[in-house]
């Protein structure tokens, strides 16, 4: 399920993209399949990179002296690259999760290059809102979300350290029924019926994707849509 639309994030032979908070991987890989391209994914928990790892290798093209794929454990507000590092840079479902995501943010800032683009989604305010009414469990258990965000004020944030908003769009309507059933019978939802069959929907969505639900997807997104994904562009220096 990738978040970024790289129609909005368009990747140039060559260019090293970061993709931070990677998980298991998924933008990571989509990088890789996309352009021939660096991808670099950094996470702090080793059995996600070492996830990441086994599903890019059904992909790995080692024919292809452009592609490159590297995994790294770090911590995102300490980030082992120089200055200007990357051409592109993205966060995905990350920022929520972390205490200081002030201090990510100007990492970000740090490690992309002039000129380079910046892709950050976070969950959506009022779908998200309902969730932690619905389950205290689903934002309390570790590692969960210990914010709602302002969509806004995070982008003006984000603007004040130097980007230019290039566009924004909501992504995965579908998506945000399953999770408000699941914090719904949170104790239950390993056994549910009606999750599980939510479930194996989207799955054969994703792997299907039809056109009935790719549109109904772009019709309910701007108004139901979990997350809200941001491109900016780092300001020349002038």
């Amino acid at each position: 399920m990738h978040t970024v639309d790289f129609n909005y994030f368009s990747l140039r032979t060559g260019d090293i993209v970061l993709d931070l908070g990677c998980g298991e991987g998924r933008h990571t890989i989509a990088s890789y399949m996309h352009g021939h391209v660096h991808a670099v994914g950094v996470d702090l928990c080793f059995d996600d990179l070492l996830s990441a790892k086994q599903r890019w290798l059904p992909f790995k093209q080692s024919a292809a002296a452009e592609k490159h794929f590297s995994l790294s454990a770090a911590d995102a507000m300490q980030l082992p690259f120089a200055d200007n590092t990357f051409d592109k840079v993205i966060c995905s479902e990350v920022l929520e999760h972390i205490a200081d995501y002030k201090a990510v943010l100007q990492e970000i800032e740090r490690v992309l290059k002039p000129g380079g683009l910046f892709c950050a989604s976070v969950p959506r305010g009022w779908p998200e809102r309902i969730c932690w009414m619905l389950s205290d469990a689903y934002h309390n258990v570790e590692g969960g979300h210990l914010r709602i965000f302002n969509a806004n004020r995070l982008q003006h944030q984000i603007e004040t350290l130097g980007f230019k908003t290039l566009y924004k769009h909501w992504a995965h309507a579908l998506h945000v029924p399953f999770w408000w059933l699941k914090c719904l019978f949170w104790r239950s939802q390993d056994n549910n019926w009606l999750i599980k069959q939510y479930h194996r929907f989207l799955v054969w969505d994703m792997m299907k994707k039809p056109l009935l639900t790719r549109l109904l997807d772009k019709i309910l997104n701007p108004v139901i849509g979990k997350s809200i994904v941001m491109y900016f562009k780092k300001e020349l220096v002038s």
